[in-house]
Order: structure tokens, then C-alpha cells, then sequence
């Protein structure tokens, strides 16, 4: 299994397009966090960061997909089942490798802004403080996003399918249910956001929003995996 790990790692570490998104992350994160710590009012470095989460995801996702959509795009899925053709422990390596790099990415970008943000609180006379837990909340959130997209592609095998479902599922569908109905917490962002964001009396903690976030990863996965293990390639 380690091999498997580390023989998907390696595949991800020489994809230009990875690299890209993950730098461009990183930038964005210290340019947002920058942006949002100018703003009047701004003191608390964990809601300064907590702003900018929102946007950040879309990097997360971003990664995910690429992590499985890249393989289907020029059919190695193909060559990769004939050097590995033990499918189980060819998918579990490939969530792992690919979780390896959205957190390391996840906590390079929230380092930046968390960075940025403290840079420009202290040159306004600031003494910034930081809630550890909610930059690490941050962190684990980020993560399981992008883990969230990467099944999602296992079962859509599509870069542009995985993206535009992603992505429309946060930056549209989310916000608009979340106007009209409580029953948007059960959204897999809104319940992952209870992990960074502040404790509000009537709202979930962050174990259960977290536990939410996992369920619809466990549910994305078990439906890419069958489909993985079902198809042809």
C-alpha cells in the first residue's frame, strides 16, 4: 500500500497543473488574507481567515479533481490498471496521495494568510492574536473538501463535470439554499464550515458539522468506488 501511496504521489508531483494550483492557492490566500485585515473593524486573525475560506475552497477543489481528472483526460487510467490492476488499493492510494497534497497545500495557504493578516493588523498598531483551533479547523476543512471533489471525479471521470459540480454546489446552490431554508447546514460546506467557524448558541459544533462533512464523503466514495471497481476503466 505504501508503494501504491508513493507511486501516486510521484504521478501528482509531475504535473505542471498541480503545482500551478497549489502556488496559486498559496498566493491567494496571502492576497485575501492581506485584503480582508485592511478592512476597518478587522482585529481577530481566526475571522479575518475565516472570511477568506469561502474563495480558498475553490483551490481545494480545484486540486481534487485534478488528482483523478488528469488520468481520464488522456486515458493512463488505462496503463495505470496494467501496472496496478488490484483496483481497491490502487483508489485508496490514489485519496491518499492526493489528501497528502490538498493539506500540505491547505496549510501553506492558511500559514499566508494567517501571515499576511498579522502583517497588516500590526502595521495598523494591531496586537493580533490567533484562535489555533479554528486555523486549524481551517486547515482540516480545506482538506476535506478537496478529498470531497476527488471522489466526486472518481464516479463523474470528468474534469469539467467534477468542476462544474463542485464548484456550482459551494459558490451557487449552497448560498442560495442557505437564503431560503435551515436545511442547507446539511450541505456539505455549510456543515464543514462549523470546524473554523466561531461557536454560536442553536448551531452545530464542529464535531457535528465535521461528522456531516464526513458522511457525505463516505457517501461519495463508496458510489466512486463501486463505479471504480465496475467499470472497465
Amino acid at each position: 500500500m505504501r508503494r501504491v501511496v508513493a507511486a501516486e504521489a510521484v504521478k501528482l508531483r509531475g504535473l505542471p497543473a498541480i503545482w500551478a494550483t497549489a502556488g496559486g492557492t498559496v498566493a491567494a490566500g496571502a492576497v485575501l488574507g492581506a485584503a480582508t485585515a485592511s478592512h476597518p473593524g478587522a482585529a481577530e486573525v481566526a475571522d479575518v481567515l475565516g472570511a477568506t475560506v469561502p474563495f480558498l475552497q475553490v483551490g481545494a477543489i480545484l486540486l481534487g479533481v485534478l488528482a483523478v481528472a488528469t488520468e481520464y483526460s488522456g486515458r493512463q487510467i488505462a496503463v495505470t490498471l496494467v501496472a496496478m490492476p488490484r483496483r481497491l488499493p490502487l483508489l485508496c492510494g490514489k485519496a491518499a496521495a492526493g489528501l497528502l497534497f490538498v493539506a500540505a497545500t491547505a496549510t501553506l495557504t492558511v500559514a499566508a494568510a494567517g501571515g499576511a493578516a498579522c502583517a497588516v493588523l500590526a502595521r495598523r498598531g494591531e496586537a493580533p492574536e490567533a484562535d489555533w483551533w479554528r486555523l486549524a479547523g481551517m486547515v482540516a476543512y480545506l482538506s476535506l473538501i478537496g478529498l470531497l471533489a476527488l471522489a466526486a471525479t472518481v464516479l463523474l471521470r470528468s474534469l469539467v463535470a467534477s468542476l462544474v459540480v463542485m464548484e456550482a454546489l459551494v459558490l451557487i446552490v449552497s448560498p442560495l439554499l442557505a437564503t431560503a431554508t435551515e436545511h442547507a447546514r446539511w450541505l456539505p460546506d455549510r456543515a464543514g464550515a462549523r470546524l473554523y467557524l466561531p461557536a454560536v448558541e442553536g448551531a452545530w459544533g464542529w464535531q457535528a458539522g465535521g461528522a456531516v462533512l464526513a458522511g457525505w464523503i463516505a457517501v461519495a466514495a463508496a458510489a466512486g468506488a463501486v463505479a471504480f471497481l465496475a467499470r472497465d476503466a
